[in-house]
């Protein structure tokens, strides 16, 4: 079969499927659907399983646009998150359903020499492909263990993943255009649409330096496969390092300005998606910042993937822990274990380097000896020497969360 009759072929799968999944995120199906089992329970009670075209059953957050939320037992699987385990998340309701491969252009335009609209065969014919293994992580991830409760959508863990992008370097792309002299920002639209005129387009902005260096790229291939429809297909924007607000779905404009990125579609660059702009990047609840920073580079977090809260171990036997740490790009130093609730730390072995902007494995085999609850706990430190902290920041977006997470066990 060629790739032209497999792409027709997933396309009207999509389209199909997007009936039935319509119909199975309706509030009296959401209900009866499966629980995650996870334990987490926001605001909005238990949070259902449901299963979207090319996915398999994720968490389901909101249905009016699609998001959807990794299961946390899927990063126990591989360093790599499957595509069909791979979180969801978009912004605007007017999201395409169908995009032709064969007619889909990517516009190049604005302070450039030599403006362009480059097909799909274009734009791979422009150089060798180049390969990034590296996490996407929602802005708003663990949103919902926020305290107090912040607004916006109530997120575990499992907003982020991990996957090998292929696709050309943006740079590559800026060259063919020709960036005029004096360019300062270059801006990035999808085919996403707001349904009302007053509602802001969802438009990201990186500086020219940024976009200029050999970081981002623009990926038409994950994991070896061409994108899911539902994370961005036929092309996406990939800013390793960055939360994953930047890395633009459905990819269809460049603009390459000369000014600060401003105005009414700039509104999730210079409104939504802030920080208090201070050294901690926080406030006390109830207070508001006196400036603000646009959100950017991720810090360092890790996890325990093997075990879940709640979970019963056995006593006086060697039990292998397994999980996962990453940062925003300068690799991870150490990753170290306490199994008492932070008294003792024990460092843990680390797992196969797939580059500074991957989730990197780590794993260590403990014994209790004693029978009861205990509290197991993990916290990374990246090679710039950021460690996560003890306790939890706060501010207004729940963003930014990198704290060391606890997760209560009882040895039988």
């Amino acid at each position: 079969m060629s790739k032209k009759s497999q792409s027709q072929m997933s396309r009207r799968y999509f389209m199909q499927g997007v009936a039935a999944a319509a119909l199975t995120t309706s509030p009296l199906a959401a209900l009866a659907s499966a629980d995650t089992g996870e334990g987490v329970s926001f605001a909005a009670g238990p949070r259902p399983l449901v299963q979207y075209p090319g996915k398999r059953e994720l968490i389901l957050v909101h249905s009016r646009p699609p998001h959807l939320e990794t299961p946390f037992s899927a990063f126990n699987e591989s360093v790599i998150t499957p595509n069909d385990a791979f979180f969801v998340r978009y912004h605007l309701a007017d999201f395409p359903t169908s995009i032709d491969p064969e007619t889909y252009r990517l516009t190049i335009k604005g302070h450039v020499t030599s403006p362009l609209s480059l097909s799909l065969a274009e734009l791979k014919g422009l150089g060798d492909p180049v390969d990034v293994v590296a996490v996407n992580q929602c802005t708003g991830n663990s949103r919902g263990y926020s305290s107090p409760r912040v607004f916006g959508a109530q997120l575990g863990n499992g907003a982020m993943g991990n996957a090998r992008w292929t696709g050309v370097p943006l740079r590559s792309v800026l060259a063919k255009a020709g960036v005029s002299p004096g360019a300062k920002q270059v801006t990035f639209n999808g085919l996403d649409k707001p349904v009302m005129d007053t509602t802001p387009d969802f438009r990201k902005a990186l500086d020219i330096d940024h976009a200029l260096s050999d970081e981002p790229i623009l990926a038409w291939a994950m994991n070896g496969e061409e994108l899911p429809f539902l994370n961005g297909y036929p092309l996406k924007l990939i800013v390793p390092g960055y939360f994953g607000t930047y890395w633009v779905k459905h990819l269809s404009e460049i603009d390459v300005i000369d000014h600060e990125f401003e105005g009414h579609d700039a509104y999730f660059m210079t409104k939504g998606y802030r920080l208090p702009d201070n050294d901690c990047l926080c406030i006390e609840p109830g207070t508001s910042p006196e400036k603000t920073r646009a959100v950017s580079t991720v810090p360092v977090r890790s996890f325990i993937t093997s075990v879940m809260a709640g979970d019963t171990l056995p006593s006086a036997r060697m039990v292998e822990l397994k999980g996962i740490a990453f940062d925003g790009g300068s690799g991870i130093k150490t990753v170290e274990v306490s199994i008492d609730g932070g008294r003792h730390w024990r460092a843990a072995k680390l797992g196969e380097d797939l580059g500074r902007f991957s989730f990197r494995e780590w794993r260590l085999p403990v014994s209790v000896a004693d029978k009861g609850q205990a509290t197991l706990m993990v916290r990374a430190t990246s090679n710039k020497g950021e460690m996560q902290p003890r306790e939890a920041s706060w501010n207004p977006g729940g963003y930014n969360r990198n704290v060391i997470e606890s997760t209560p066990v009882t040895f039988a």
